[in-house]
């Protein structure tokens, strides 16, 4: 693997730890969630977002019917962005802790500090299990991360992106540039539209390796873990090539990672392999994957 000139680095450097809120101001946490309901953060004007649920005051915590029982709470600093689509709700706020972070639907897709390892592993593990990829398509991404990380590939002549939502694209442009850097680079080519009628419209073995970043399986992203869309995948990919997708959290999502194994070795001859790394803020701190090789 070969990595072009001048690239940013994946990751920001930010504070390893910080006093707990509870210490700081001789409250327990659970006496803090009493508090739930307040909207606007007095000290630091900080408004509930759509898409948010405030669980303490001036804090984001990610609840969602995708993990019950539990959330992942970050300190908000300032709320830098708020809008909604025709498909999601969008907020881009400061953290105290991992710089800016990126909330579709209510729930974190990247910050500026833990992003790298999600980038890192779905693109290079693909691209560096077969020999001198050329044609890579990425299914969303739209922050432009996994565009940074295949642009290291020298053997890759052309990248093209099918990304949903044209306001990820835009958000991540003005608050992400170091990981929507991708975009820059003269072998991107992007598409606007919808993943799946994108890949039924490829020619036949068109891609070397296709790669699924995408979010969650509820919403706009829910096709993109059944059945009918690998069968549009494995069509577009040529002999010997590979596919990539987020399989959710083993501790989490059994159920969805047991139904992309039946459907992917059903579908793909050559091999189906499962891989894992920690992301500090996903849920349970982990992120799975299924690399699988057409024959």
């Amino acid at each position: 693997m070969a990595e072009q000139s001048g690239a940013p680095g994946s990751c920001m450097d930010l504070p390893v730890k910080r006093p707990r809120e509870d210490e700081e101001n001789g409250v327990s946490a659970a006496a803090a969630m009493e508090t739930e309901g307040d909207n606007i953060n007095a000290s630091n004007n900080v408004k509930e977002a759509d898409g948010i649920s405030s669980i303490i005051p001036g804090w984001f915590s990610e609840i969602s019917p995708m993990w019950p029982g539990e959330a992942h709470s970050l300190k908000v600093e300032k709320i830098l962005f708020q809008g909604k689509s025709d498909y999601q709700n969008v907020t881009v706020f400061q953290s105290s802790t991992y710089g800016k972070v990126l909330v579709l639907d209510g729930v974190i897709q990247l910050t500026e500090r833990d992003e790298c390892a999600y980038q890192e592993m779905i693109t290079h593990l693909p691209l560096c299990s077969i020999p001198n990829p050329k044609k890579v398509l990425v299914i969303g991404g739209g922050d432009g991360g996994v565009l940074r990380e295949v642009a290291r590939h020298s053997s890759v002549e052309q990248i093209d992106i099918c990304e949903i939502d044209k306001i990820v694209v835009d958000v991540s442009k003005e608050f992400f540039p170091d990981v929507a850097v991708g975009y820059e680079d003269p072998r991107v080519t992007l598409h606007i539209g919808d993943g799946v009628a994108f890949l039924k419209a490829v020619p036949e073995g068109t891609y070397d390796a296709i790669i699924v970043d995408s979010s969650d399986p509820i919403g706009p992203a829910q096709e993109l873990f059944e059945k009918p869309f690998f069968e549009s995948v494995a069509k577009a990919l040529r002999p010997g090539g590979v596919v990539c997708t987020q399989a959710e959290s083993i501790w989490l999502h059994m159920h969805i990672i047991e139904d992309i194994v039946a459907n992917c070795r059903q579908i793909f001859k050559g091999s189906v392999n499962y891989a894992w790394t920690t992301v500090p803020t996903y849920p349970r701190h982990w992120c799975d994957w299924f690399y699988a090789l057409l024959n």
